[in-house]
């Protein structure tokens, strides 16, 4: 009896997935729309993802936003980041609101298996984290970058696993396993590499083709340009690459290849002056060259092979798209600013398209595309047919235009909610970025559905002396602990009353053992003290290259157990401090853990 319902359900699912594609994006952290050698760059090979295009449809001016979390909210959505409520990109700006509903929400819900393999971006805690927006499996980190590349701490699913290998490779596998565990059902698989940005670690045989290797194609803005840097991020691109093969190649063993529609982009520019065609911009700019990103979408039989979409179209259309094509209800009901752009992919005909416009944001400054013009933040406008390197303003010739524009981008200015800028047109406070102000929305604690909840030193506030190991919050820690009124701080809410388990990952050098520790919440206190040394040393030998000034020079950390407290629901501080301190500082600390029992 039970062979035979086995049986069944393998041929049900097999028809589902006969009817329903597989679905696989694949996305690039920080690779520019010029790192590849589809679209010119003859520095670097990249066979395999180019091979998407060739098989597929490419988009000639595809735009996402000039940084991470804000394109990857908007591809998730449908819908502009602002509205969101994701206005940064750590410390919790880069938070979904928890009544937002996601493309994986809606393939969830239509009986496929989804899962999330690398950078997610969008929240840490429940009810921010992948498993909770419509993922069934997550392996990889939920910050903006990570500091290891080599043998990295990994979250699988809530907990923490130490992997082997370079960071691409590993979440590339984690993939391809889930791929080969779900091939008799429809699947999801979500791909968001971790290359190429920085830290400036690739693998030694990667960098071997490029460290010497002169650069002959260089940045619009040459005099900007960093040649190592440049090599190396192509070195990265070109792992990437590889990686990608692999998943191809998985698909065509598996004969899923025409069952799989398979999408490839990049979440804003290039982190550098690179090659890029010539456009103006890097990442964090509203430029051409800041926002525009390839897209490549292959399904065999569907999409013709070769073919070149040119009307303008963004991260906020994916979401639509992917459902349409695969024939899948969404799931929420609130208005989306993309459109559905498979009658573009499925017939090619370009002549019905309606005009649009495109908004690009960060901080305070706004650009806004048309078809064949960009109004820039500074509200100069450019042709972008006759002048793709904005090189000369034409508002003078087309004030209407122009006009039209400006106030286009005041309307979605006040829509947006975001404040108009002081000092000058798009360049007020704010311009290149809202800081790292911790974000004033409490973090979740307490969850029955995801008991453990992680309070990494980025989302938290240090206090006193203590001090971030670095500028860059995403993979920093607490350092400079050394006096008593030194305190590192969450704001959070607990939602469930009850006994929770509080561990560190600390490291400390031997003097510190026997410091006592005060961990408390509204009221409540739990003592405990260091008990062990841990003094890891730092490791700058896993880099390539020397770290951009700001981001951590990474260290082993080791998980104590501090005790046992009973909470009660409710929002506060917090608070972790060591009354007394023993040694020279009492620890480096990369996370507070709690965990409902």
């Amino acid at each position: 009896m039970r062979l035979a319902l086995a049986c069944l359900l393998l041929i049900v699912y097999r028809l589902t997935a006969a009817t329903q594609p597989n679905v696989v994006v694949l996305l690039a952290d920080d690779a520019g729309w010029g790192d590849y050698s589809f679209n010119g760059n003859r520095q670097v090979a990249t066979p395999h993802i180019d091979a998407i295009a060739k098989a597929g449809a490419h988009f000639d001016r595809f735009f996402v936003q000039p940084v991470c979390a804000p394109t990857r909210s908007e591809f998730l959505t449908g819908r502009y980041h602002r509205r969101l409520g994701v206005y940064g990109v750590s410390t919790g700006q880069e938070r979904m609101n928890p009544d937002e509903k996601t493309v994986a929400d809606s393939f969830k819900r239509a009986g496929y298996v989804t899962g999330l393999f690398g950078k997610w971006h969008n929240g840490s805690q429940w009810p921010y984290h992948p498993l909770a927006r419509g993922f069934d499996t997550f392996w990889g980190y939920t910050s903006g970058h990570w500091g290891e590349y080599f043998d990295a701490p990994l979250e699988h699913n809530g907990v923490m696993k130490t992997s082997q290998g370079y960071i691409v490779d590993v979440l590339t596998d984690k993939a391809l396993q889930f791929i080969d565990r779900n091939k008799s059902r429809p699947f999801l698989c979500f791909v968001p590499f971790t290359t190429p940005h920085s830290p400036w670690s690739a693998p030694a045989s990667d960098w071997a083709r490029f460290k010497d290797k002169p650069l002959s194609q260089t940045a619009t803005n040459a005099q900007a340009e960093k040649p190592d840097e440049t090599r190396c991020a192509l070195a990265m691109v070109e792992n990437q690459d590889r990686n990608v093969g692999r998943i191809l190649a998985k698909l065509k063993e598996l004969n899923l290849e025409n069952d799989t529609i398979v999408v490839y982009f990049s979440d804003n520019g290039p982190n550098g002056h690179r090659w890029t065609g010539g456009m103006k911009g890097t990442k964090a700019t509203t430029d051409e060259g800041g926002v525009r990103s390839p897209l490549f979408i292959r399904w065999p039989g569907k999409i013709a092979a070769g073919s070149q979409v040119k009307p303008i179209a963004g991260a906020i259309d994916l979401a639509s798209t992917l459902e349409a094509l695969a024939g899948v209800k969404r799931v929420g009901d609130r208005p989306r600013d993309g459109r559905d752009l498979s009658p573009l992919l499925k017939t090619g005909h370009d002549a019905d398209w309606a005009p649009r416009q495109i908004f690009n944001t960060w901080g305070n400054n706004i650009s806004v595309r048309t078809q064949t013009h960009r109004l820039d933040g500074a509200g100069n406008l450019f042709d972008m047919v006759a002048d793709p390197g904005q090189t000369t303003p034409v508002q003078s010739k087309q004030p209407e235009l122009a006009q039209e524009l400006v106030a286009s981008i005041a309307a979605w200015r006040k829509e947006m909610g975001i404040a108009a800028p002081t000092g000058g047109k798009g360049k007020g406070k704010g311009a290149n970025g809202p800081g790292n102000a911790v974000d004033p929305r409490p973090l979740h604690v307490g969850y029955r559905e995801f008991p453990t909840t992680m309070l990494p030193a980025r989302d938290g506030e240090p206090r006193g002396q203590m001090r971030r190991s670095a500028a860059a919050p995403n993979s920093s820690y607490f350092v400079n602990w050394t006096k008593p009124e030194d305190a590192a701080v969450w704001n959070v809410e607990v939602v469930t009353a009850g006994t929770y388990i509080v561990t560190l990952d600390y490291a400390c050098p031997a003097d510190a053992v026997g410091t006592p520790l005060e961990f408390s919440f509204e009221g409540t206190l739990l003592k405990g003290k260091i008990t062990e040394a841990f003094d890891s040393p730092l490791k700058p030998e896993q880099d390539t290259l020397p770290r951009p000034h700001g981001e951590s020079t990474m260290r082993d950390f080791r998980t104590m157990t501090l005790g046992e407290v009973r909470l009660e629901p409710g929002k506060g501080e917090l608070k972790l401090r060591a009354p007394e301190v023993r040694g020279k500082s009492v620890m480096d600390l990369r996370r507070v853990t709690l965990t409902l029992k």
